[in-house]
């Protein structure tokens, strides 16, 4: 029997994922009984399906560097989410204008968000452009309503986290329902959901699908997934096992690119190193430095 197996090229972190053909689960597997899922079962596998699909868009999209604001309104101010709205929108607008004239393109994800008490604000990620200098002040200037708090991606504590608290759902959440039950229900789908940039590269760009023979999954299974040169296993992305309403098996895991400084690849380090080791010519070409590593290691 043959398996599926998806890859999802999200530029440092390779995303697999392992699925049987049939219908049934793979040769030798009984047929798991036919379950029906209760709606809280179908609202949290699609809750988990939204959450993975706003951290591959961060993973494709945004780098450690780039920023994550939290624009705010001054103390006791009172707006509908369409107002606010509007206002993000026009700020955004004049953003992309800056960007544009400084040779970069604004991407962007947002939500809209009921603070604690009642305060309304809107959170949003942004990429750090390269060619303009204080971007915070530009920012500040153009919001001009009240203070921007910016934290960078990779302090506010990875995709992971950010993703679901993107995907945040009122449901469950005593202090989000509190505050979204006085809100009309045009503002709480609002206060409910994300948008994003058009600009954006999604994960069905970057997915690619093979075929797979059932004794290469046994292998990857029995001998655990081996990754690519340049690349470690995150052991904590691998998950196996059968799902329970398909009966299907399935095995996913994640491997990342191994860096030396910040954004720096393990094979631009060996190509530094060949520029700093004597017995290398430095007047040979980029391609001839690379081939230049096995030497410099010797």
């Amino acid at each position: 029997m043959a398996f599926w197996k998806k890859t999802y090229d999200l530029g440092d972190v390779r995303e697999y994922e392992y699925t049987f053909m049939g219908n049934y689960g793979a040769k030798g597997e009984k047929r798991a009984p036919r379950v029906k899922a209760s709606p809280e079962q179908m609202a949290r596998q699609n809750h988990m399906n939204k959450v993975k699909k706003v951290r591959r868009l961060i993973l494709l999209n945004f780098r450690p560097w780039d920023l994550w604001l939290t624009m705010k309104y001054p103390r006791g101010t009172r707006k509908t989410s369409k107002e606010v709205l509007a206002d993000i929108q026009d700020w955004t607008k004049k953003l992309a204008r800056r960007y544009r004239q400084a040779a970069e393109e604004l991407r962007w994800i947002r939500r809209i968000e009921i603070g604690r008490y009642g305060g309304i604000h809107v959170h949003i990620l942004i990429n750090r452009p390269r060619t303009i200098k204080d971007i915070d002040l530009v920012c500040k200037e153009l919001w001009g309503r009240a203070g921007i708090n910016f934290q960078s991606l990779r302090a506010e504590g990875g995709y992971e986290q950010l993703a679901a608290y993107l995907c945040k759902r009122g449901s469950g959440d005593n202090e989000t329902e509190g505050q979204l039950s006085f809100l009309p229900e045009e503002d709480r789908k609002r206060c409910l959901s994300y948008s994003t940039s058009r600009n954006l590269i999604h994960p069905e760009d970057v997915c690619t699908k093979k075929k797979y023979s059932h004794w290469t999954m046994r292998k990857a299974i029995l001998e655990g997934p081996r990754p690519r040169p340049g690349f470690y296993i995150d052991k904590g992305s691998i998950r196996m096992g059968v799902n329970q309403f398909t009966g299907k098996s399935y095995l996913c895991y994640s491997e990342v690119r191994i860096h030396g400084r910040w954004g720096q690849t393990a094979e631009d380090a060996d190509v530094e190193n060949v520029d700093k080791c004597p017995r290398i010519s430095k007047t040979l070409t980029a391609g001839k430095r690379k081939e230049g590593v096995t030497e410099c290691r010797r």
